[in-house]
């Protein structure tokens, strides 16, 4: 690092807060001199197009990074998501720039693996609703609301990244007879599964859960026909995207009691409108897209964040980079 990349001041802008201050952040970009400022857009692409304005990096949460915003900031060389999906980052129009665009692969894989198999046992074993009765007075209502054991059925796991390893890994102490996988950038089989068509999956799956990122390939990759094929005694969770299940085609399902449940930590539109269907359902259970949370994985997240710009500041390029162009002239390199 050279003496003007260690003096000359950066602005950093923080789109959206939540995570209680900056000073994480700021430790890590402290030999940039960066200042690094939160300004809240609350998902508004309007408000976003102003806050980003002289930036030289930003960090984003939820709210959109559009093409407009980035042409807002001729100066800024790295975007980076806290988080691992990209999808409300324009990355084709941060590449024609030659901005980086960068998230965090390798943070909060316990968290959401650990989420999604409490979801996938609260719907099993009705804790959510067997909590309300008992509340309300009910009790020995067993046979009124059947279950069925977990151990000698069939897993299902769409997409099987770091965090579909991970519940796998962990939901094999249940005694699973069969795993079943749907991903085709998968280049090998994993110990005791096997590779499938999303088809048989979901007709075969006693349980079924969502690890795939949300892509033009993937959205509504859970829908009506591919409901039709599961059990009625097959559950549905999802940890991932809420746009890889169609909502109204899942609520149908669920209404008529064509599957047996949900559990849902994502939502097509977040956060889910009071009339959203779903939040009608008792064979439902739902959270607040809190599934990557712990106070461990929020200090592992902005410190690697924040990391990430630190890199392209120094004049290298970011370990999660996401958005690659074929030739990084070595002018974007130097002068970051």
């Amino acid at each position: 690092m050279t003496s003007d990349q260690q003096t000359r001041s950066r602005l950093v802008i923080v789109l959206d807060e939540g995570y209680g201050g900056t000073e994480v952040e700021e430790a890590v970009l402290a030999p940039f001199g960066a200042r690094v400022i939160e300004r809240p857009c609350n998902g508004n692409p309007e408000a976003v197009r102003r806050a980003v304005l002289g930036a030289d990096a930003v960090l984003v949460r939820e709210s959109p990074v559009d093409a407009e915003a980035i042409a807002a900031m001729p100066g800024c060389r790295a975007i980076v998501r806290y988080g691992v999906g990209v999808d409300n980052v324009d990355r084709k129009a941060a590449a024609e720039r030659h901005i980086f665009v960068a998230n965090v692969p390798d943070y909060g894989v316990e968290e959401v693996s650990d989420h999604a198999l409490a979801l996938l046992f609260a719907v099993a074993r009705r804790i959510v609703s067997r909590d309300r009765t008992v509340r309300n007075g009910g009790w020995n209502i067993a046979r009124a609301e059947p279950m069925y054991r977990l151990r000698g059925g069939t897993l299902g796991l769409v997409g099987y990244g770091r965090i579909g390893h991970a519940f796998h890994r962990k939901a094999r102490a249940l005694g699973y007879e069969n795993t079943l996988i749907y991903d085709p950038f998968l280049k090998s089989t994993p110990e005791g599964a096997d590779l499938c068509s999303i088809e048989r999956l979901c007709g075969e799956s006693d349980a079924i859960s969502l690890h795939a990122p949300l892509t033009d390939d993937t959205r509504h990759i859970i829908n009506k026909a591919r409901l039709d094929l599961m059990k009625p005694t097959a559950i549905l969770v999802n940890t991932s995207r809420g746009g890889l299940v169609d909502t109204q085609a899942l609520y149908e399902a669920l209404a008529e009691s064509r599957i047996f449940g949900a559990g849902l930590d994502v939502f097509e539109t977040e956060p889910p409108a009071r009339d959203n269907p779903l939040l009608g359902l008792s064979n439902v259970v739902l959270s607040d897209h809190t599934g990557w949370y712990s106070e461990q994985s929020v200090q592992d997240l902005r410190r690697k964040a924040s990391e990430e710009i630190a890199r392209v500041f120094a004049g290298d390029r970011p370990r999660n980079w996401v958005n690659r162009w074929e030739d990084v002239p070595s002018e974007t390199l130097n002068n970051t």
